[in-house]
């Protein structure tokens, strides 16, 4: 045992037996997931707040993680869904003057697990050639780790393929929301301008989605998973918007796809979908879904936009995919990445009902895809 090894504070075990020594910090404790990579620079407090990422670990592959800080108001949720975070170096001091916490602290105080010190290009290049593994990550401060505990930990986990998340993060009982996107300078604030009521299916949603949603005057009654098409027409709502989310969306499609499916046959309210909503579309519109290598999760993705030429620079968080192959000719294809060609969008013909592979809200470019809410709020318009 070297001298590196003796003085590790947590430890990364991926299937297959590959066992990884580093620093941990954050919460002490062990966790298990798929493993994942992220392309982000900044974001770090969102990604890990979002729900989409409930049950995976994720290695950043940029080095210098925590120099922005944490703050209150970027939390996409009151409580972290991601399994774990690992980096190259120790967090950053803050720097930011937004900042009210470093992220270790914060990391601690959520009860997540971060590991320092691997080696993440190496990691990365692992994750593309296995295709996102299952791991397990712990931390001990006094370096005394149960590998044997971790690895049955290890061997139980079932992995995202075949699994429901969105009602393990969906929120408990519906709730309104209406505050619109950060300005300079009095940062969040209620949204002046209330001319559309949306209904907003939570399967993990994000807040800045909402947020994103009130910039373009619309009032959302955010509803669990698992509400019926007969409880949002009941309503009356101008829209219907489907979140994104973490897990399987033909798992999640069991319940999801039958609302989806009987809103479009009974109504003509536009419908709008991001990210496991877009998946669970194109479900209910007679596609399938597909399990993805190792996914895209990052904030530099370039998208390009079929109709227009326009190309894009989106962020992304998903291991699942639409098959292009299986949309029937009613409902077309009208963005693709130009990373691996896969689906990023559809639309249906003669009829106001869209969605997005990627996540608009996000704002990789910064504000190049807004257009989507403002689309959204335009049928709206149209329909009343």
């Amino acid at each position: 045992m070297d001298k590196s090894t003796r003085e590790a504070t947590a430890c990364l075990l991926i299937e297959g037996g590959t066992l990884l020594y580093g620093q941990g910090f954050g919460a002490e404790g062990c966790e298990v997931g798929e493993l994942c990579f992220n392309t982000s620079m900044t974001g770090y407090q969102e990604i890990m707040t979002d729900p989409s990422y409930c049950g995976q670990i994720i290695t950043f592959t940029f080095p210098h993680i925590g120099n922005v800080g944490v703050n209150p108001e970027d939390e996409e949720r009151g409580k972290p869904s991601a399994a774990g975070m690992i980096s190259r170096w120790l967090p950053t001091k803050q720097s930011n003057w937004r900042a009210r916490t470093d992220l270790a602290s914060w990391m601690e105080s959520k009860n997540l697990i971060g590991v320092a010190g691997i080696d993440t290009r190496m990691l990365t290049r692992k994750i593309r050639s296995m295709g996102a593994p299952l791991a397990a990550i712990e931390h001990r401060k006094n370096g005394s780790f149960d590998l044997p505990h971790l690895e049955s930990q290890l061997e139980a986990f079932p992995g995202l393929f075949g699994l429901d998340l969105a009602l393990k993060v969906t929120s408990r009982r519906p709730f309104d929301w209406s505050n619109s996107i950060w300005k300079w300078p009095t940062g969040y604030q209620p949204a002046g301008n209330k001319r559309h009521f949306v209904v907003a299916v939570d399967y993990g949603a994000k807040h800045n989605i909402l947020r994103c949603l009130a910039d373009v005057g619309c009032e959302s009654r955010v509803v669990t998973a698992d509400t019926s098409a007969q409880e949002i027409l009941q309503l009356e709502p101008d829209g219907l918007f489907l979140s994104n989310g973490p897990g399987d969306p033909a798992a999640t499609g069991a319940y999801a796809v039958p609302m989806i499916r009987e809103v479009i046959e009974r109504s003509d309210i536009p419908v709008f979908g991001i990210c496991l909503g877009h998946q669970m579309m194109a479900l209910a519109l007679g596609g399938k879904t597909v399990k993805m290598n190792h996914g895209h999760h990052g904030a530099n993705h370039p998208v390009k936009d079929l109709r227009t030429g326009k190309v894009e620079i989106t962020s992304m968080n998903h291991g699942f995919t639409v098959d292009q192959d299986s949309l029937p000719a009613h409902v077309l294809e009208t963005h693709i990445s130009l990373f691996d060609g896969t689906n990023c969008g559809l639309c249906v013909k003669d009829r106001p009902v869209f969605s997005v592979q990627f996540h608009p809200e996000a704002s990789p470019g910064p504000q190049d895809c807004h257009y989507l809410f403002q689309d959204f709020a335009r049928l709206m318009d149209t329909d009343s």
